[in-house]
């Protein structure tokens, strides 16, 4: 319980819920395990459940008619998913799948509307979330339409490094660095041109 307790502390959607809503919160969690590459949810299943991510890493995936895997974000520890369709009461509009072996809490539909009621803050933080991915998604539309492969995938190691970075005497340090093929389906390109744009980014000293 503790533990689970101060990883919902981190999470955007619970920021500044007193430690008692916490608890009870943790308290309804079920943690469910799965394997690297198995499916979490699948698009346009019922949406019945927020997820927490509470170990490794997952992707939001869409599928082409030609089977071509398309991601749409990454999620790591601390972040969540599912409360688009807690929020709207319509199917999944995307797969998740598991990038890692991974752990998720799942709270329930009716565990979850019980804290909003409860909770103002809480459905100020979802509104706010909801509006960041609006505008996220905004800003991956205008760069697929605007930028060259090189200023995308220059886009995304930027991203990283302001999500994820570690500050070194080299530079900035990116531990958990989706592979190449993940930043070739984030940007609607191949491994191979990721691989040799980033070989060019090094060669130029960046």
């Amino acid at each position: 319980m503790p533990n689970t307790v101060e990883l919902l502390q981190k999470v955007s959607l619970f920021h500044e819920v007193d430690s008692e809503e916490l608890e009870r919160i943790a308290s309804l969690l079920t943690p469910k395990d799965f394997r690297k590459d198995q499916h979490i949810v699948t698009q346009d299943e019922p949406g019945d459940a927020l997820y927490i991510i509470a170990r490794g890493r997952v992707k939001v995936v869409l599928f082409g008619d030609n089977g071509r895997e398309v991601i749409l974000t990454l999620h790591k520890a601390g972040e969540f998913f599912g409360v688009m369709s807690l929020v709207d009461d319509q199917p999944r509009s995307a797969n998740v799948i598991a990038s890692d072996d991974a752990q998720v809490l799942i709270l329930k539909r009716e565990a979850f509307t019980d804290h909003l009621l409860a909770s103002p803050k809480t459905a100020l933080n979802v509104m706010a979330e909801l509006s960041r991915r609006l505008r996220r998604a905004d800003e991956i539309i205008g760069n697929l339409a605007t930028l060259d492969v090189y200023g995308r995938v220059a886009h995304i190691m930027i991203d990283l490094a302001k999500k994820d970075g570690e500050e070194t005497e080299e530079g900035i340090l990116i531990r958990e660095r989706p592979t190449q093929q993940d930043i070739a389906s984030m940007i609607g390109t191949s491994r191979d041109t990721v691989s040799r744009v980033l070989s060019e980014f090094q060669r130029r000293g960046f």
